[in-house]
């Protein structure tokens, strides 16, 4: 090969990741471009003015509030649960182990949709939870969880929990397990040692845990859909309605890319306070 071939030609590398790169952008950039454009033209003119007009609709704030808070209480209850979860499947050995990790993952194999309808019969005033409910005394009847936001964040919760145990499960797997040992040595109590060594040593998958679930439960849709209805609205419930029903393109783009500008924001800073966390271990 001559020296101004060699010059032109491109890194083996590249050439690897150019099929990738292409699907990539056929199947992903070029919609989501078509998107963003789309939210900042009015009458084939560039124009703030859906945003403007977007956000200083009070509704559009009552949405925005519907979303963070589902979001977060979803995640807060995942971690909750997974947290425990994650250590147990950590500490537990041979078939014990498989069969937890089987029934953690096997979930992830079922469609939402079957998911969500699930839940509606479980969280249902004849479903198990509130049979339960009334079997154990707190209640005379079974309280109304279906199409409430407390049957939401439940379901949601449980929908999106094997992305919250899993990364905190890989972290734990990664630590030294003679470590709380060497700490109850020197005469640390069962708290101390949890709170100073094993919680600080499992932040980072915490951390990306957290992202998963909040940045899934933020853009969630069908869930929504089924458990709680029309008359709660997030963004992307929103989103759905402008396209599928209202036929509005202009605030379907629109409420599509603010919900978009959330998702990433809490990817970057995700990603950046698990590398602080990271680098302070």
């Amino acid at each position: 090969m001559s020296a101004s071939a060699r010059r032109w030609a491109l890194p083996g590398g590249a050439m690897l990741m150019g099929p990738a790169l292409i699907y990539l952008g056929l199947v992903y950039l070029a919609p989501l471009t078509f998107l963003l454009a789309r939210s900042f033209v009015v009458d084939g003119a560039p124009s703030l003015a859906p945003y403007a007009d977007l956000l200083s609709d009070p509704f559009t704030w009552q949405v925005i509030g519907n979303t963070l808070r589902v979001a977060a209480l979803t995640t807060l209850l995942a971690l909750v649960i997974g947290y425990p979860t994650a250590i147990a499947l950590s500490r537990a050995r041979g078939w014990l182990q498989i069969a937890l990790l089987v029934s953690i993952v096997l979930p992830l194999s079922v469609g939402i949709v079957v998911k969500a309808f699930a839940w509606q019969i479980v969280l249902s005033r004849n479903g198990i939870v509130g049979q339960l409910l009334v079997g154990s005394g707190l209640f005379e009847n079974a309280p109304q969880l279906l199409f409430t936001q407390t049957g939401l964040i439940i379901g949601a919760a449980n929908v999106f929990l094997p992305f919250m145990i899993l990364p905190i499960y890989s972290v734990l797997n990664l630590m030294d397990a003679r470590l709380p040992e060497a700490a109850a040595t020197l005469g640390a109590s069962p708290v101390y040692r949890f709170t100073r060594v094993t919680l600080p040593l499992t932040l980072p998958g915490i951390v990306a845990g957290s992202a998963f679930v909040f940045s899934m439960s933020v853009s969630m849709y069908v869930i929504p859909s089924l458990l709680i209805g029309d008359r709660f609205q997030t963004l992307a419930t929103l989103t759905g309605r402008s396209f599928l029903f209202m036929r509005n393109e202009q605030l379907g783009s629109t409420t599509a890319v603010l919900l978009l500008t959330m998702s990433v924001a809490v990817i970057l800073a995700a990603s950046a306070l698990a590398r602080r966390v990271g680098g302070v271990r």
